[in-house]
């Protein structure tokens, strides 16, 4: 009987070292799924809050879009880029930086309608009568654009783009100075800057590639490019959202 326990004991050995990794694989697969479910709820989160932040991005391009029609400024929303547009023809006599008396009232009133709408998504001025919105503006670009064809005398179409890019922002503070106050976190806190910025590209970004008059005369413009804050590892906002 003793020897027959005896031989008997390597078999026992090799049967309990089996359970034993089965034992670890299920307990390592177990983990794995917990993981993979912890990663999915983790994307499926900011998937959300980016959705969440570009619809809010849309309902304050609307809005502004909607006063602005109202008092017959005539502007163009491309609202998957997050742009509002001025046309040349609005604000600058062709190849001119100093804005037009329609392109001064145009650009005050877009001013104003901006002081009115954007305190109730960015920091620095009281928020009365909004709704609770958990996303809130990064920066908004007042971005000069020209045509390709070249320019007369000692500027190019990057000078062009710029001092038309800036001579507009002046205009915006000058007509509602509160926008200037605008920032994009609470002041109090170290990262809180303005959210009001200048940008030139001069013939670089195209909206449109063709060579007619047409063509050329839409892609002279200045636009107004919102970009909203999207959340950080740690659950809260400051990144920036960049589309096209």
């Amino acid at each position: 009987m003793e020897a027959a326990t005896r031989r008997r004991r390597p078999q026992d050995e090799e049967e309990s070292y089996f359970i034993s990794m089965s034992d670890m694989m299920v307990g390592l697969l177990f983990i794995f799924v917990i993981m993979l479910v912890y990663f999915a709820l983790q994307y499926r989160q900011t998937t959300d809050q980016l959705t969440g932040a570009e619809r809010t991005r849309t309902e304050i391009l609307a809005q502004i879009e909607k006063r602005l029609k109202e008092q017959g400024v005539q502007v163009v929303v491309d609202y998957d880029t997050g742009v509002l547009r001025l046309p040349e023809d609005v604000l600058f006599a062709k190849g001119q930086y100093e804005l037009s008396p329609g392109g001064v009232r145009a650009v005050s009133i877009v001013g104003r309608e901006m002081a009115r709408v954007l305190p109730c998504y960015a920091f620095g001025l009281p928020r009365r009568g909004c709704a609770a919105s958990p996303h809130h503006i990064d920066a908004i670009f007042v971005e000069g654009h020209t045509d390709k064809d070249p320019m007369l005398g000692g500027m190019d179409n990057w000078d062009l783009s710029v001092r038309r890019a800036t001579n507009t922002y002046r205009q915006l503070v000058l007509g509602a100075p509160d926008l200037e106050r605008l920032r994009s976190l609470p002041p109090s806190e170290k990262e809180s800057v303005p959210i009001l910025g200048v940008s030139g590209y001069g013939p670089d970004r195209p909206v449109d590639t063709g060579d007619g008059e047409d063509a050329k005369r839409r892609n002279r413009r200045i636009d107004l490019r919102f970009l909203m804050a999207t959340p950080t590892e740690t659950g809260g906002f400051g990144q920036v959202l960049v589309r096209r």
